[in-house]
């Protein structure tokens, strides 16, 4: 929802996209293409997948139709040797978890954009490796963007509370504050925390930040907050930027999901 949703969060993400040198070409970590191997998106036009249910029809309607890169996809793949990675020319496109962000930081859909998905098979020191393999792509004017929550639990939704997080979602959203802020490079330290099973219930919507912990870990840059907040208790909005200089802005009013659509049944 907050593809079609003028908020705190997608606010930020515009005036973010206004504000970012115009990339080349973006290459996204999605949390929604988690499957059992490594793999970016090839074609030359990349479908929009709505990988979701019990939505509003304006959800499923609405399209982001931006070029893919068969170029770039190659040099993902070239950049992460000897890591195999293969070249998907007519399976995926970009999901949910990239165009709802891409809607508000570019919303002409004219930068081309390719997926590499999450090798659900592999620990998670595999993808904080290919972060810092991927580091190099920056140089050539390619944006490196990765989707998902640092806290993800819908098993623990609060309706009733829109904007607020349980207390052990704030201590491990503010944990991995601290752990990025001075050495991102030991990110899965964080696995040890007391919260993370709680806050991390499943890996998908985690991993997409190993590999911005990897990419900072590989040139030595920061790795700061941009904008902060929650949505009904259990989820974190937290982003961050590699490298960007701006002060970090405190926001509400994300998106929820359907009332009448279980949590536990609703693809998000």
């Amino acid at each position: 929802m907050n593809t079609l949703e003028l908020n705190g969060f997608t606010g930020f993400w515009q005036d973010l996209g206004k504000g970012l040198p115009r990339p080349r070409a973006i290459v996204v970590v999605s949390a929604h293409w988690f499957f059992g191997a490594t793999a970016v998106t090839a074609m030359e036009r990349p479908r929009t997948i709505h990988d979701f249910y019990g939505f509003p029809p304006e959800l499923f309607g609405f399209q982001y139709p931006a070029p893919g890169a068969p170029d770039v996809a190659q040099e993902v793949c070239d950049a992460v040797k000897p890591v195999w990675c293969g070249l998907d020319r007519d399976q995926w496109g970009l999901d949910h978890g990239t165009w709802s962000v891409l809607a508000h930081l570019y919303p002409e859909a004219e930068i081309p954009v390719v997926q590499l998905s999450i090798n659900a098979l592999k620990p998670l020191n595999y993808h904080l490796d290919l972060g810092r393999r991927l580091a190099p792509l920056r140089e050539s004017g390619i944006l490196i963007l990765a989707s998902g929550n640092v806290v993800h639990n819908l098993q623990r939704i609060e309706w009733d509370n829109p904007d607020g997080a349980f207390p052990w979602a704030e201590r491990f959203d503010d944990a991995v504050v601290e752990q990025l802020a001075h050495d991102p490079g030991e990110i899965l330290k964080l696995t040890e925390h007391p919260d993370y099973k709680l806050a991390v219930p499943t890996p998908d919507h985690f991993i997409p930040l190993l590999y911005l912990a990897g990419v900072a870990a590989a040139t030595g840059e920061r790795l700061d907050p941009l904008v902060r907040g929650y949505a009904m208790g259990s989820l974190s909005m937290t982003c961050y930027g590699v490298g960007v200089d701006l002060r970090c802005r405190e926001e509400v009013g994300a998106a929820g999901l359907p009332h009448d659509v279980p949590a536990d049944q609703t693809n998000i």
